[in-house]
């Protein structure tokens, strides 16, 4: 049996001007000046720099539903001049060959030599066979980027023999690893694991007590070595504690990661641009906005003279009143547009300013123990905002201070109590706690549990393992892993 009802219903969506506003309030500097270059370029009806006489004429709105007569009494309105280049639709002058799902399509890497590439063209120094020169372009093929060989020979074995005909043993494939690709530039490259890298390495340098030593460590005691068991290595080489600090230091100016010394160098050096620029002076805070996130812009006049004249026509030809909608759509896309970029600045500088007002203390002198606990929701409820629109902007923008350039998402904490009661950022007991680790005995490095006793005793109640995490988020090793001797 078919029912026929009645629901309301009330539903809130975003409509695309709204979203669109949203993806420019979170953009950066730089990737808001190719967006702006982007929509000039599209919108022949926005124009940059100042305008030069008359004004975007709001009042254009008119009905276009009225039937068109066959002529046009308007002679001013060339509409061909205005449209030539619209005439092929866009779609046709571009070639998509990307995937539906391929988001970056920016070049990753810089132009210049890779790191495969420069080992390949160090094989042609060797005197080789055409069968070990094969086995040594397949060995560096088989390289990562970090410069290890993380493949067993039976395998290289197999891969030769099935993919480039070439039936060899594995004592063949080893002498070519050994005699050629582990002499290759940059050294340590082709290790198979990391003690093999760093022998690779010292074996490479001028023979000295120090190099020896460090040599018959990392080959009879790498685990003790990794572990500082410095007693059992004291112990089982019979050296004193000035040899085996002098071995250490040989160790420590190695590279664990030679192919990163090549591969690094390739990669493009992102630039910062702050966003915002605050600046300190007799005790008051200036905060101002990047210019480039201000650019001028306006209406193009030609474009709204164009519309002028048709409203003033008094007849019109159907193709003429397409042409004309077209005109409008563009216009009302420029508005927006403009109108965008205004609500952009706005945001960026109310929300800002909101955080510089709970941040002054911070801001004021730069002592890290002085910044307060701030969430999102915080700066959300004082500028009646949504927490999504701050979180935009926080994650985003750089400022520039006295102190340093900072991501504006540096300034936002959670709290925890101390033993007053009082809250406390999150971000002060981090920097007391790396004072703490930096002034500690490295002979005798402190341990978490004698850590959260210690921040007990300065007044904050944290739980061994709350002290463990900030340790990690410092990028600070377990206790045994600082020992120094």
């Amino acid at each position: 049996m078919l029912k026929q009802s009645l629901n309301l219903k009330l539903s809130q969506k975003l409509s695309p001007q709204q979203i669109q506003l949203m993806k420019m309030i979170q953009l950066p500097t730089q990737a808001f000046e190719q967006r702006l270059k982007q929509e000039i370029e599209e919108n022949p009806a926005l124009e940059s720099g100042k305008e030069q006489e008359d004004t975007f004429d709001e009042n254009y709105e008119e009905d276009y539903g009225d039937e068109g007569n066959e002529s046009i009494a308007a002679d001013d309105i060339n509409i061909d001049e205005y449209l030539s280049d619209d005439d092929i639709p866009s779609y046709k002058l571009q070639a998509n060959n990307y995937s539906a799902d391929d988001e970056d399509r920016d070049v990753p890497y810089a132009g210049g030599l890779s790191f495969h590439q420069s080992l390949i063209n160090q094989l042609n120094t060797f005197t080789l066979t055409d069968e070990e020169f094969a086995i040594a372009e397949f060995l560096v093929g088989s390289i990562n980027d970090n410069g290890y060989l993380r493949r067993e020979t039976l395998d290289i074995v197999d891969d030769l023999a099935f993919t480039q005909n070439i039936f060899t043993e594995e004592s063949k494939v080893e002498d070519v690893l050994y005699n050629v690709v582990q002499k290759l530039d940059p050294i340590g490259v082709g290790a198979r694991d990391l003690k093999e890298c760093l022998i690779i390495q010292l074996e490479g340098k001028r023979p000295t007590k120090s190099v020896e030593l460090a040599i018959q460590m990392l080959d009879q005691s790498f685990d003790a070595f990794v572990k500082k068991h410095y007693a059992k290595l004291l112990t089982k080489f019979e050296v004193t504690e000035d040899e085996l600090k002098l071995a250490i230091k040989e160790i420590e100016k190695l590279n664990p990661k030679p192919g990163s010394s090549i591969v690094g160098n390739s990669k493009i050096v992102e630039q910062i641009v702050p966003d915002f620029t605050l600046r300190v002076a007799d005790g008051e805070i200036e905060l101002l906005l990047n210019s480039r996130n201000a650019p001028e812009l306006h209406v193009s006049r030609e474009y709204n003279n164009m519309l002028k004249g048709y409203q003033e026509a008094k007849t019109k030809t159907k193709s003429q009143k397409d042409a004309v909608l077209f005109i409008k759509q563009k216009l009302d896309s420029a508005k927006w547009f403009i109108d965008a970029i205004k609500q952009r600045q706005q945001t960026l500088m109310v929300t800002m300013s909101c955080i510089i007002d709970i941040q002054r203390e911070y801001l004021l002198t730069g002592d890290e123990s002085k910044l307060k606990p701030m969430i999102l929701k915080d700066v959300a409820e004082k500028i009646n905002m949504d927490i999504s629109t701050v979180s935009r902007v926080a994650n985003s923008k750089y400022c520039a201070t006295p102190y340093g350039t900072k991501l504006v998402k540096e300034f936002f904490s959670e709290s925890m109590k101390n033993d007053q009661g009082e809250d406390v950022s999150t971000r002060e007991i981090k920097s007391i706690l790396k004072t703490v680790l930096a002034e500690e005995d490295k002979k005798k490095p402190l341990t978490d549990d004698k850590l959260s006793a210690l921040l007990k005793e300065k007044g904050y109640l944290i739980a061994r393992r709350t002290v463990a995490k900030y340790r990690e988020q410092l990028d600070i090793p377990v206790a045994r892993l600082r020992k120094e001797i």
